[in-house]
């Protein structure tokens, strides 16, 4: 087993833990989140059979909303994405499927609006709002928290979930506080150790006489700022001697920017490189497969979502978002908003932070990844953990 920080001698194992994050529970179906909107009914109310719901969003920039059928406002949730948009194959994506899920079991509809310009989400939200259809309107990240800081008091009887974020004293907001610096550690720990580590598979191979890792981040912004010092402090708990090299494409988008970032890095000496950069994260794992390396993913098990990429994506550092918004709309199907009002989250002590092995690397890897990841998993159990940055910020 590796120890922290570098250190020799025996430590007591780490008893496995009973109940971990099962890859079917984080993504339930690999299949493409294309699907827009799911017809049916909510809880007791009438349907007629034709799902009557206009699906005006307002969404995607270009004020175009997507829904489809027409469905009584009792039928009816939406979700405005993040600046990243839907189709990131992490962050938005994942809590859209939780929501498909809960429609699947409940018999509702999903409209989805995809918003990429922060300085109109507080519109969306309005807009939303306004039309009276929604039970719930679920907002894909913190930047939304300035305009439903407002719009939450404006529509009291709304019901809102809002994640990374939460309004202090606003009953009718269901808050989500992931644990990001959690996940980036755990992320961190699995880099650390794998890169002691001796491991090939088709092209791809590690050189741990080297131990380099890299960080490849999206915007350089405070959110990600978190994740990248979280995780060069779970590498350096793993052993402090590891180099952790860093850099920023500037964008969640652009994929072909962050090819260079990771790239610059594997060219420096990196054999594992992790990126925080929703759906421009593809740029990282590309490199990985053009330089022979290896790579991390992030939010949901991206060997599957990005399957394929998967001959290089050794694992990823996950959140069970989708748990949480499944959880948040069978509150409102159940008539039992109390339970998720306010300010909720995701941690590793709810089983809702975890780091699940790549499926093509599923009983490949070394113990001492295992070892490693259960005895972090503890320290944070048993506060022996403190990380500098929150989960949204330093």
């Amino acid at each position: 087993m590796v120890l922290p920080n570098g250190n020799d001698g025996e430590k007591e194992p780490v008893e496995s833990s009973k109940s971990r994050i099962s890859r079917r529970s984080i993504l339930g179906s690999s299949a493409a989140l294309g699907g827009i909107a799911i017809a049916g009914c909510l809880g007791n109310g009438d349907d007629d059979g034709n799902g009557n719901g206009n699906g005006n969003g307002n969404g995607n920039g270009n004020g175009n909303g997507n829904g489809n059928g027409d469905a009584d406002a009792d039928n009816q949730v939406a979700i405005i994405s993040s600046d990243a948009g839907f189709g990131d194959n992490a962050f938005n994506d994942n809590a859209l499927e939780g929501l498909e899920e809960a429609a699947d079991d409940f018999g509702f509809e999903v409209t989805q609006v995809e918003e990429t310009e922060t300085a109109n989400f507080a519109a969306r939200q309005e807009d939303l709002a306004a039309d009276g259809s929604y039970d719930l309107i679920v907002m894909v990240g913190y930047q939304h928290w300035e305009g439903l800081a407002e719009n939450s008091e404006q529509y009291p009887d709304q019901y809102w979930m809002l994640i990374n974020d939460h309004v202090e004293g606003a009953e009718n907001v269901s808050g989500w506080i992931e644990m990001n610096n959690e996940m980036s550690f755990l992320a961190g720990v699995a880099a650390g150790t794998l890169t002691h580590e001796e491991i090939e598979h088709d092209d791809s191979s590690t050189d741990p006489d080297e131990s380099i890792v890299g960080f490849a981040g999206g915007e350089d912004i405070d959110l990600i700022n978190a994740f990248e010092q979280s995780y060069i402090e779970g590498v350096e708990w793993v052993d402090d001697s590891i180099e952790v090299l860093t850099g920023y494409g500037g964008s969640f988008s652009d994929s072909e920017a962050l090819n260079e970032v990771a790239s610059s890095q594997f060219d420096d000496g990196a054999d594992i490189v992790w990126h925080a950069a929703a759906a421009a994260g593809a740029g990282a794992f590309s490199a990985a497969q053009d330089n022979d390396r290896f790579a991390l993913g992030v939010d949901s098990d991206q060997s599957v979502t990005d399957d394929q990429y998967a001959d290089v994506i050794l694992g990823s550092a996950i959140k069970a978002l989708n748990e949480a918004t499944y959880m948040v709309a069978e509150a409102v199907y159940e008539d039992d908003w109390g339970s998720v009002s306010g300010e909720q989250n995701l941690s590793i002590e709810n089983e809702g932070i975890d780091f699940v092995v790549g499926q093509e690397f599923e009983g490949e890897l070394p113990d001492s990844l295992e070892e490693n990841i259960e005895a972090a998993r503890q320290a944070f159990l048993d506060d022996e953990i403190e990380l500098s940055c929150g989960p949204t910020g330093c």
